[in-house]
């Protein structure tokens, strides 16, 4: 446990499918997504990684407008917010969908670093120490 990592989780998932779904829609739907949340354009990045559910796997990172880089961490100005992917279509065969009829993406993030973003909460443990003075907040 630190200031961005608990050991509590708590995460909201989302999913689309239809004929023509593709990484291009997932990329629109979550800047949008971001865009509102944080009432500004958010640039966001998808950089390739492993999920059992989804190929290609992607995490994606939205760039911290408030944060600035230093030669000794030159990526300090990106978060790490969700993963996500298109729809294996293994994932599609097994609830009795034809994957090639259909495409979908997936994706999953934690409310507490939506939250955090959300509202300049520093650190997620502020969720679990119960302190009134800080829930009375929201």
């Amino acid at each position: 446990t630190d200031a961005s990592h608990e050991i509590n989780f708590h995460q909201f998932e989302g999913l689309m499918v239809g004929p023509d779904v593709s990484l291009a829609n997932f990329k629109y739907v979550i800047s949008e997504f971001f865009n509102q949340l944080l009432n500004q354009k958010t640039d966001i990045r998808l950089r390739p990684s492993y999920f059992p559910f989804v190929e290609p796997g992607l995490e994606i990172d939205i760039k911290l407008p408030h944060l600035t880089s230093k030669p000794e961490h030159p990526t300090s100005e990106w978060l790490e917010v969700m993963g996500a992917g298109m729809v294996h279509p293994n994932v599609f065969n097994a609830v009795k969908y034809n994957p090639k009829l259909v495409k979908g993406f997936a994706f999953g993030l934690g409310l507490e670093r939506m939250a955090m973003l959300k509202y300049g909460i520093p650190d997620i443990r502020m969720f679990y120490e119960n302190d009134v003075r800080f829930l009375r907040q929201f």
